[in-house]
């Protein structure tokens, strides 16, 4: 046994570092490779569903994962302060599914070539490559974050928008809304096949793919996210309603000074407009896209903003903030 298998003799906590090698690799489409990860300790992964956020860290020639070990209180800390030849690159995904009973999960990981360690780890892993992994603890008995999916319990239609980065954080959600769920998902991804990221879904959502090509991205999602989101809102009644809703106003983010980032709550972290609404949206994807789509939903549609996340997943050009 090796610090990398050892049982944590800690007190609960949300999110811990675990070792995981990939059990197997399989290509889903032209963009995504489905890696099936297992290890030791991986029993203890939490199984939120939805869009369950968890960190990758990748191993480098100058650091062996023995080396940086799992102590969970201050790993961060450790990571950042590691010189740059030996800091290991840090990226975020979503769990597509966890088998707690093999002890393994499911990623699927979109691959853009060989322009990121990320991307091009995930072109060539294999089974038996081993990273490190920060994910959500199994035993942690409260609410673990990194779950951004806030819908009232009852709602009358969603509209999940996103492109290839953030279609399996919305296959994760279409596959745990209500059978009874209405509304659309609409996906840009670089090509057609992509959509069999996509699993199962409720009948009466929508989904629309988008393929791009080589176009850039956003090039499609927001003329169709135009397009859909009156039809939704009619659909409700809210676009009748809108001088009536009482929304707060809508500030302008700076996408290259830090995150844009915005997930309603309530006080005790569930939906802000509580049990029941008549309209709930979820976008993520490339920052200055959702930037203009959130423009589009609160501003020009008079969506309240209590009813839309809006997430910037990635920026064009840069790397993934924090790592």
């Amino acid at each position: 046994m090796t610090i990398l298998d050892a049982r944590p003799d800690t007190a609960p906590i949300p999110f811990r570092l675990f070792a995981v090698t990939v059990k197997r690799v399989v290509a889903i489409s032209p963009t995504y490779r489905r890696i099936t990860f297992t290890g030791p300790l991986c029993d203890g992964i939490a199984d939120n569903r939805h869009d369950q956020r968890i960190k990758f860290l990748l191993p480098t020639e100058g650091m062996p994962l023995d080396e940086f070990g799992l102590e969970p209180t201050d790993w961060y800390q450790r990571w950042r302060e590691l010189p740059d030849d030996k800091r290991m690159p840090m990226r975020t995904y979503t769990i597509r599914e966890v088998r707690t009973e093999l002890a393994e999960f499911d990623v699927d990981v979109a691959l853009h070539g060989r322009i990121g360690p990320a991307s091009s780890w995930a072109l060539d892993a294999q089974p038996g490559d081993s990273i490190i992994v920060n994910a959500p603890c199994a035993h942690y008995p409260d609410v673990h974050g990194g779950v951004d999916w806030h819908a009232p319990e009852r709602v009358d239609r969603v509209l999940l928008a996103g492109d290839e980065t953030a279609a399996p954080a919305i296959a994760g959600i279409l596959e745990r809304l209500p059978a009874d769920a209405c509304g659309v998902a609409v996906i840009e991804v670089p090509d057609a096949e992509d959509a069999a990221v996509i699993g199962a879904k409720p009948e009466h959502v929508e989904v629309v793919v988008l393929a791009r090509g080589d176009a850039a991205v956003g090039t499609l999602l927001e003329p169709e996210l135009r397009r859909v989101a009156p039809r939704v809102l009619e659909e409700c009644e809210l676009i009748a309603r809108a001088e009536r809703i009482a929304h707060a106003p809508l500030e302008d983010v700076d996408i290259d000074a830090g995150l844009l980032w915005e997930v309603p709550v309530s006080e005790t972290g569930g939906a802000a407009l509580g049990d029941r609404a008549p309209f709930y949206a979820w976008l993520a994807g490339e920052a200055s896209v959702i930037k203009t789509l959130r423009r589009l939903l609160v501003s020009e549609l008079g969506v309240d903003r209590r009813s839309v996340a809006f997430m910037g997943y990635w920026r064009e050009g840069r790397p993934e903030l924090g790592g």
